[in-house]
């Protein structure tokens, strides 16, 4: 399917490829775009602050930058994705560690990411794992990229429509009294944006790393 947009994303083995170079800039940046707001979604979810949410950030893309030329892709053996859960897991966890020994002393974040144990299945006050965290904010991620991209692609009016009919729940009668328009006009819309949304999240299924 071709690609819209100014913004392509990268094939999975392109990105590592060129993320390995630290010289290219804009690969590390486009990295960084990709993956911070899953990070931080994940981090505030364990009820870490803005400051310390921001810290997870930097020290896990620290690690993973640090890291990239151990990971070898291979969709066989595991996905980049996991690996980068692991990575972001010890910052998280060590953090909570260090704040619960002592709340006023600064993390000093450790790179050991190979150590197992209670801490590994921490969970948070709502009872889920922070793997499943990790894909609810993996897929959270996903719609808001695709939204994003399909809000470009659309005629305004368009988006309005499918925004307050899908994604705002609203029924049909505010729908048509509110923007003006009729039931068909609302329910075309309801299905060809939703039907260019779904194809950018398989898009970018397919081709994020």
């Amino acid at each position: 399917m071709k690609r819209s947009g100014t913004d392509p994303m990268p094939t999975r083995a392109s990105l590592l490829e060129r993320l390995k170079n630290p010289d290219d800039q804009r690969s590390h940046q486009e990295f960084y775009d990709l993956y911070r707001n899953l990070i931080y979604g994940v981090a505030m979810k364990y009820g870490l602050s803005d400051a310390d949410a921001q810290d997870i950030i930097q020290e896990t893309m620290k690690s993973v930058s640090a890291k990239l030329g151990e990971f070898k892709y291979d969709p066989k053996v595991g996905s980049f994705k996991a690996w980068l859960l692991q990575n972001t897991r010890w910052r998280i966890l060590e953090l909570l560690r260090v704040q619960k020994k002592d709340p006023k002393k600064p993390t000093a974040y450790s790179d050991d990411t190979r150590r197992t144990g209670t801490m590994e299945r921490l969970e948070d006050p709502a009872g889920n794992s922070l793997d499943e965290i990790w894909e609810a904010e993996w897929h959270r991620t996903l719609l808001d990229r695709a939204m994003a991209k399909v809000r470009e692609q659309v005629r305004p009016l368009q988006y309005q429509i499918f925004e307050c009919y899908v994604l705002k729940d609203w029924p049909i009668e505010k729908v048509t009294k509110t923007l003006g328009v009729s039931a068909t006009q609302a329910y075309l819309a309801k299905l060809r944006v939703g039907k260019k949304l779904r194809e950018e999240v398989k898009g970018l299924e397919d081709q994020l790393i």
